[in-house]
């Protein structure tokens, strides 16, 4: 089977990394009955899918989930008796 996809990745090797997690995840194929035709760096205007697409907005934030304090370096310990207090208004 034919196929056509785009990752992000910094890297072409980690693109095609990804992509080889890809295809055993989803479609159960095997490393060496893979064949890569060929791999490029696109430009945004030459992308065509929509997981791709919609990193391409320059406005895009996420959000800070956890913020943890830093602790003052003499007040550190290795193990505390406490659970940390992960939730900072």
């Amino acid at each position: 089977h034919n196929m056509y996809k785009e990752y992000r990745d910094v890297t072409i090797n980690g693109a095609v990394s990804q992509m080889y997690s890809e295809m055993a995840g989803r479609h159960r194929a095997q490393p060496g009955t893979i064949q890569i035709i060929n791999t490029a760096t696109l430009a945004a205007a030459q992308c065509k899918r929509d997981h791709v697409v919609e990193m391409h907005n320059s406005a895009l934030k996420y959000p800070v989930i956890r913020k943890v304090p830093l602790v003052a370096k003499k007040l550190r310990t290795t193990f505390k008796a406490r659970r940390p207090m992960t939730f900072v208004r």
